[in-house]
């Protein structure tokens, strides 16, 4: 796809009513894109610039400095493995070498059915789970290479479609209470 769709087109347009400025709603409105399409296109990089009032450059530059904005496509799933210090004590690196094995593919690529994209994480603030996976910005750990296997077969199958949305997809609650303004909450 390209420019925002209608429907996103409205809830871009509530999102940045939420805020004092319009370019304070770049990060919310380019998640709104990535939910759109998987990833940050060129024209829907465009039409965020034109609707908060930046240039397209400006929004590339926000969204290329933030690892959870993706300027290619990548998988339905994209799986984070933590590799920071707890992780790999715990066998990060042993982890990381099954899940490019049992998925067929390396770190940054993505398996040729477009479900899934392994990422490599310097912290995912989950040492208490050591080691710790993300798949679209949700928790699992710790995990060893046949909770991985299980990780996957039930993406795989759908079986976690009510906690894991596809990517590109934060949350599933709409804001409706913005920033103070002069004293105000500004509301829809």
């Amino acid at each position: 796809m390209a420019r925002l769709d209608p429907e996103n087109l409205a809830r871009a347009e509530a999102t940045i009513a939420l805020y004092p400025r319009r370019r304070s709603a770049l990060i919310p409105l380019c998640h709104l894109a990535q939910a759109q399409d998987g990833y940050l296109t060129e024209d829907a990089m465009a039409h965020i610039a034109e609707l908060v009032g930046v240039t397209p450059a400006e929004v590339r530059g926000t969204a290329s400095f933030y690892d959870m904005l993706h300027l290619e496509p990548v998988g339905r799933y994209v799986v984070a493995l933590c590799t920071n210090i707890a992780c790999m004590l715990a066998g990060a690196y042993d982890l990381l070498d099954h899940a490019e094995s049992r998925l067929g593919i390396g770190v940054g690529q993505t398996t040729e059915d477009g479900l899934f994209t392994i990422e490599e994480a310097e912290c995912l603030a989950g040492c208490d789970a050591a080691p710790c996976v993300q798949v679209n910005h949700r928790y699992f750990g710790p995990l060893d290479a046949s909770g991985f296997d299980r990780l996957v077969s039930d993406l795989q199958s759908g079986a976690l479609s009510d906690s894991v949305p596809r990517h590109g997809v934060l949350n599933r609650v709409e804001r409706t209470v913005g920033l103070q303004k002069d004293g105000e909450v500004a509301s829809r």
